[in-house]
């Protein structure tokens, strides 16, 4: 009986167009069945003013079942290669995998970013985030062209096991605490954690803090050690102060009044 990969690669020979073919196979590892799936993963909603339905043909849709699929990929994967591991160094270690920078320079070495399909017009803000898309988009084409299996297949040999050292991502995990503090003392925030629960469950003990910068609750983690704890409520509080720009704004006017007040204080002592 012949084989899908044999049959794929009978059928290449009587169709027009070889060369997207040979350049997604050396890519993915294996034919594609459906190639206009991969066309649309790799086409820039800058490129094209095709209609269906009415709606312009781009790869947006395909990054958003992709980026679905991908991480569900990669919790399996870490999820059953760490298996003594808790959820909080899971998680951190996913979201250092699927982030965007990692997609980014993953589309780059693997040649895909030259496959995609865009025009002029694409801004810097979207060419920065363009490969990581068709990336993620491409993910999308091979889960709805192969299927679940053949999307872990392709994450784990042609991804993790040619481009990523997942063990040494692991091992550097980023201390968020570290990061958090070395933050406030840069701007000068009165910041300190505290412990809001500690309690024994089963004979497991289980700890939740909070970080309190300038008096306000930036981020509360659990976690099975008071270390984890804190790190995982100062990752929360490293992701608001990243992007909440009045929130930064707010925390400088607090510490502007603790200081006025602080003066305040001490004038009146003399």
């Amino acid at each position: 009986m012949l084989t899908q990969n044999l049959i794929d690669r009978i059928r290449l020979f009587f169709r027009k167009e070889k060369e997207p073919f040979l350049l997604l196979k050396a890519i993915l590892g294996f034919f594609p069945h459906d190639i206009s799936l991969y066309r649309t993963a790799l086409q820039h909603k800058s490129y094209s003013d095709a209609k269906d339905n009415g709606n312009k043909v781009n790869n947006e849709r395909l990054e958003f079942l992709g980026d679905a699929i991908l991480e569900s990929v990669v919790s399996d994967i870490i999820y059953n290669r760490y298996p003594d591991k808790q959820e909080g160094f899971l998680t951190n270690l996913r979201s250092k995998l699927v982030k965007r920078e990692t997609l980014n320079e993953l589309a780059t070495k693997m040649g895909i970013d030259k496959l995609i399909m865009h025009t002029g017009r694409v801004t810097s803000a979207h060419n920065s985030y363009m490969n990581g898309n068709a990336f993620e988009a491409l993910i999308g084409a091979i889960y709805l062209d192969r299927g679940y299996n053949q999307c872990k297949m392709f994450v784990t040999d042609k991804i993790i096991r040619q481009y990523i050292n997942i063990d040494q991502m692991a091992d550097s995990e980023q201390n968020f605490k570290s990061l958090l503090i070395e933050w406030c003392q840069k701007y000068q925030f009165d910041f300190q954690f505290v412990m809001t629960e500690e309690k024994v469950s089963n004979g497991i003990p289980t700890f939740k803090a909070a970080v309190m910068v300038e008096g306000v609750n930036l981020g509360e983690g659990k976690g099975f050690s008071k270390k984890e704890s804190h790190q995982n409520a100062a990752n929360k509080a490293l992701e608001k102060v990243r992007n909440d720009n009045a929130l930064v704004n707010k925390l400088v006017d607090m510490k502007r009044e603790r200081r006025q007040s602080k003066s305040e204080d001490k004038k009146k002592d003399n």
